[in-house]
């Protein structure tokens, strides 16, 4: 019988979890120095006692990057087959979360489906689900509608929900007078500042904190607090709405650490490339180095079709300044609900940009796939690069559509006996080295 309530009470009174075990084993750390940063709450193992199948994992900037794929159904797109099929395909590539945002038909199987077979972290926002759980219109639903939302993904098994907690009645009066060019572009949001609008009352994931870190606290359920005020386009980074926001982030995150409530704070949006550094200080700060969740950032607005490109050179820069979970990006994103080659090649994107930050942050172990490849591109050892290659798939693909002569198949066909490894190989063994 569990004689804790959340990993950070465990950790807070010297347990250790089957998952902070785990957890230590990948990260390369002993489980006392594991057991500090999550009873800190600087690292976060989000782990509901009802997901049963989990693969567990730390989130913190002192760990490896890990990186969210967002999938789910929509009105225009809702087969959950095909959804299923992403979310195998993610786990398989190596993603570290799902992130269930249907917004459409009956959820509730699927939510479970995910939490009962798939071992990687799953998180929810439960304020997309409200209006499809009760099937009523926003303005009709109850503070308490809200919460009842809530603890049903918590039963369901759900490790991390995202809510909107930072956002006000003050937040209508900043949004109005301060003439953002995107106004307010998180979806979980909107639908917060829409519902305070039309009833006149207070954001309810605010007003009733407590009693949801209640709820979190009884599942061991982590709160990812939303930056509903996150920056939707290059001119609205880093302004007054958005710190505002995560000032009282800050606030809540002490908030639910008093709970035992592990929290990841979640963070911007479009930024600046020359902005995502103090981004980055500024919620290590206010937030007191809770885990920083990031969308993107993506450094320019105007790469529809790329945006998985973007959101790698911001997602890179964030993480080796303090970021630690990287929510992929994909080719759609603006445009569509992503397909399975499109969930494929936004983490290819996201783990690109994840690996390249740990291995500037110095994470031990990191370089070490990058040291094997190198040794093996020395040789021209074909195989043993498609293995270490994040994609080896993909790799394999192109060489093989493109293949040199039989007479030197060593190389490729871009050098051919051009080939610099080749001549180097042969120069330093002593060889005769043939260009005609």
């Amino acid at each position: 019988m569990r004689n804790y309530t959340t990993q950070m009470d465990a950790a807070r009174k010297g347990i250790v979890t089957p998952e902070i075990e785990k957890v230590a084993e990948k990260e390369h750390m002993s489980t006392e120095a594991l057991m500090k940063l999550v009873g800190e709450g600087k690292v976060a193992i989000p782990a509901n006692k009802k997901h049963t199948c989990l693969n567990p994992e730390g989130v913190g900037s002192m760990l490896r990057t890990k990186i969210n794929v967002n999938l789910g159904v929509s009105r225009d797109c809702k087969d959950y087959g095909i959804e299923m099929q992403k979310v195998m395909s993610a786990v398989e590539m190596g993603a570290e979360a799902i992130m269930d945002l249907s917004s459409h038909g009956n959820t509730q199987p699927f939510r479970q489906k995910l939490t009962s077979e798939c071992p990687a972290m799953i998180g929810t926002v439960p304020v997309y689900d409200s209006v499809i759980h009760y099937q009523r219109d926003l303005a009709t639903l109850t503070a308490q509608d809200f919460i009842d939302v809530v603890r049903l993904h918590a039963e369901d098994g759900v490790d991390f929900v995202t809510l909107h907690c930072g956002i006000t009645r003050k937040t209508i009066e900043q949004i109005k007078k301060n003439k953002r060019k995107m106004n307010i572009v998180s979806r979980g949001g909107s639908l917060v500042f829409a519902w305070m609008t039309m009833t006149g009352n207070e954001n309810p994931f605010y007003e009733y904190f407590d009693q949801i870190l209640d709820i979190c606290e009884e599942y061991d359920v982590t709160v990812s607090l939303g930056d509903a005020c996150r920056p939707g386009c290059l001119a609205d980074a880093t302004d007054v709405c958005q710190i505002e926001e995560l000032v009282r982030l800050g606030e809540l995150t002490k908030r639910a650490w008093d709970h035992n409530v592990q929290v990841m704070v979640e963070g911007p949006g479009h930024v600046p490339l020359n902005q995502i550094a103090a981004n980055m200080e500024v919620q290590k700060t206010l937030c007191m180095g809770a885990p920083f969740y990031v969308l993107g950032p993506l450094v320019t607005d105007i790469a529809p079709g790329y945006d998985h490109i973007t959101s790698a050179i911001g997602g890179a820069v964030a993480a080796m300044n303090g970021a630690a979970f990287l929510c992929y990006v994909t080719p759609a994103e603006h445009l569509a609900l992503p397909n399975v080659d499109d969930v494929k090649q936004g983490i290819v994107a996201s783990k690109i940009a994840a690996h390249a930050a740990d291995i500037a942050k110095g994470i031990p172990g990191a370089r070490d796939i990058d040291d094997k490849m190198a040794d093996a591109r020395r040789v021209l050892d074909w195989d043993t690069q498609f293995a270490c290659a994040i994609d080896p798939e993909t790799a394999k693909e192109i060489r093989d559509s493109r293949k040199p002569d039989d007479e030197y198949s060593d190389t490729c066909s871009m050098c051919g006996k051009f080939c610099a490894v080749r001549s180097m190989n042969k120069a330093l063994s002593g060889e005769y080295i043939d260009i005609l």
